[in-house]
């Protein structure tokens, strides 16, 4: 899309092919590092980081809400070209959630750094990895438009997750955090959400490329399977006397993608305190 030419990191593929390259090399090569090393506590770093993933992703949520009034779209479908400015406002939030999954492979950075590796799953590195290569392509060729509806609503589920991870952290706030279990249904809620208004898009077309809609309703497909998966064996299969076993007793918050919460963002242990 010739609106978005020069902007950072776009005009060639090769940025965002060698940083989730260096991704998966930091995950396999920080792993050996660690592995006889004590883990790192990052308390202060977990802080500043939820907080300001929080920020950027009210002001993506706040952001795409306005531009898309203003334009006039269509939540049923909606073209790439007739919003005008509002389209290139609506690319400039888009680029920056781009952007965002990079600054997300901090999530697993720290699993690293605080020798959490059960918590570097299949479905936490192909969620994060994947994110960043298809929204390279997203910003490419349909920076706007029908684009907008997702990452709308995965601003306000990292609102929500990211400021109770950040609160997590602080000792005194975690006994007002009752929530927990809702962000694992809001996350389910937002793929199929995101997989129907994409379809409606592709049942009565406004001019939005039909393939593009096909591979964002698969790709989200995959993610609603592997998560159905992982929450049936995470909340109705009883956990075994082994796991039981190997779990950690501790008080302290992790960060990062949480066993029972697949969504590819950090998450945290709360067990109860040693006797």
């Amino acid at each position: 899309d010739a609106r978005v030419r020069g902007w950072l990191l776009l005009d060639s593929y090769l940025p965002t092919f060698f940083l989730t390259g260096a991704y998966l090399l930091c995950i396999w090569l920080g792993s050996k590092f660690m592995k006889d090393r004590p883990p790192f506590s990052l308390r202060a770093h977990l802080i500043v980081y939820n907080l300001g993933i929080t920020l950027l992703s009210l002001y993506m949520l706040t952001e795409l809400i306005l531009a898309t009034w203003e334009g006039g779209y269509n939540l049923q479908c909606q073209n790439l070209h007739s919003a005008g400015e509002a389209d290139i406002r609506v690319a400039k939030v888009l680029w920056w959630y781009y952007f965002s999954k990079v600054i997300e492979f901090m999530d697993t950075i720290f699993f690293v750094l605080r020798k959490k590796s059960s918590q570097i799953t299949f479905l936490h590195v192909y969620h994060h990895a994947t994110m960043f290569n298809i929204w390279w392509c997203v910003l490419n060729w349909i920076p706007c438009g029908q684009s907008f509806f997702g990452p709308t609503l995965n601003s306000f589920i990292h609102v929500l997750m990211y400021s109770y991870y950040g609160l997590s952290v602080i000792p005194s706030m975690r006994k007002y955090l009752w929530w927990k279990k809702y962000l694992t249904q809001a996350q389910l809620i937002q793929f199929l959400l995101t997989i129907v208004h994409t379809l409606s898009a592709a049942v009565k077309p406004c001019g939005f490329p039909f393939g593009c809609l096909m591979f964002q309703s698969s790709y989200m497909a995959t993610l609603v399977i592997l998560f159905i998966n992982f929450y049936i064996k995470t909340y109705w299969k009883a956990p075994s006397r082994t796991a039981i076993k190997e779990t950690p007793v501790t008080t302290e918050i992790k960060n990062g993608f949480h066993k029972d919460y697949f969504a590819a963002v950090n998450g945290f242990l709360n067990n109860k305190k040693a006797q």
